[in-house]
């Protein structure tokens, strides 16, 4: 995997580029974390093949894997810019935020591109994509700042299953099951709450508040796999196959509790963990679909 990884990081723009700037602050590590629960969403609500692959499903997923990122990813870096100064992370895996009107251009251009595409979109994927962007700017951006609030940090990054939500909607023409939106919201929240891990010291250097600042490593640990037991609940009302599925989560966090493995190390692998459980997830709804339930 680390060779592949190599391959497509020699393919990318130079990291001194502008354009090599704006791909590495969109987290491509992380796209999966938007453009999946679209997948998802797409999959679970089509009554058909064609269903699948049409202008507006392909439109969405087109929008959720880079221009969602770039939008969420490049408000959080604008407004986190001083305290970046003191997270390690910015220096290896991701970029510090170097400012210039033409990144900012880009970031706004983002957002407003989501916008531009309500009106092809039926009101509850409207009221879907209106949610996601609010909840991307201020997850970062004053007034409300929710990554400095202690629990709203976590609960507001719910944000990622909204994707799901939207693209379920403009499909079926309505909203997915409550229990499957539930369960995602909570997977979300435990997936922030054990990414913060690695950012305790470096935010407490900063003095910024969040859930895992104010819980410790070990407490975090608990109140994720609280959440993930929650998640796997949910999904269990809608069908035992999905409740199985991310029962994989809580599993996954008492290895790494119970081991020597470093949280952000772990922390690492979860784009590869998220990606082999969507697949699951994902052919599961196809398999439906090709040979009926």
């Amino acid at each position: 995997m680390s060779s592949v990884t190599s391959r497509l990081a020699g393919l990318a723009p130079p990291a001194d580029s502008r354009l090599g700037y704006l791909l590495r602050l969109s987290r491509p590590r992380f796209w999966f974390y938007l453009a999946g629960p679209a997948v998802v969403g797409v999959v679970y609500a089509a009554d058909s093949v064609g269903d699948l692959f049409t202008p507006l499903t392909v439109g969405l997923f087109a929008y959720f894997l880079v221009p969602a990122n770039v939008f969420l990813y490049g408000v959080n870096d604008v407004f986190d810019a001083d305290v970046d100064e003191q997270n390690p992370k910015k220096e290896d895996r991701e970029v510090r935020y170097r400012g210039g009107r033409d990144v900012v251009l880009v970031v706004v251009g983002s957002g407003v591109l989501g916008v531009a595409m309500l009106p092809f979109l039926p009101t509850r994927a409207v009221v879907g994509v209106l949610v996601f962007l609010a909840l991307a700017i201020e997850y970062s951006a004053p007034p409300f700042r929710f990554k400095t609030t202690p629990f709203l940090d976590s609960l507001s990054n719910g944000l990622y299953v909204l994707p799901g939500v939207v693209a379920y909607a403009a499909v079926a023409g309505a909203y997915p099951p409550g229990w499957a939106v539930a369960g995602g919201w909570l997977w979300t929240m435990a997936m922030h709450t054990f990414s913060a891990v690695p950012d305790i010291e470096p935010d407490r250097a900063a003095g910024i508040r969040t859930t895992a600042t104010v819980l410790g490593q070990r407490w975090t640990d608990v109140y994720c796999g609280v959440v993930w037991l929650l998640a796997a609940w949910a999904f269990l009302q809608v069908h035992p196959f999905l409740g199985g599925l991310l029962g994989v989560y809580p599993v996954f966090l008492a290895g790494v509790a119970l081991s020597d493995v470093a949280v952000d190390r772990a922390y690492w692998w979860f784009p590869f963990l998220n990606t082999a459980v969507g697949a699951v997830m994902t052919n599961a709804a196809l398999w439906r679909l090709v040979y009926g339930p």
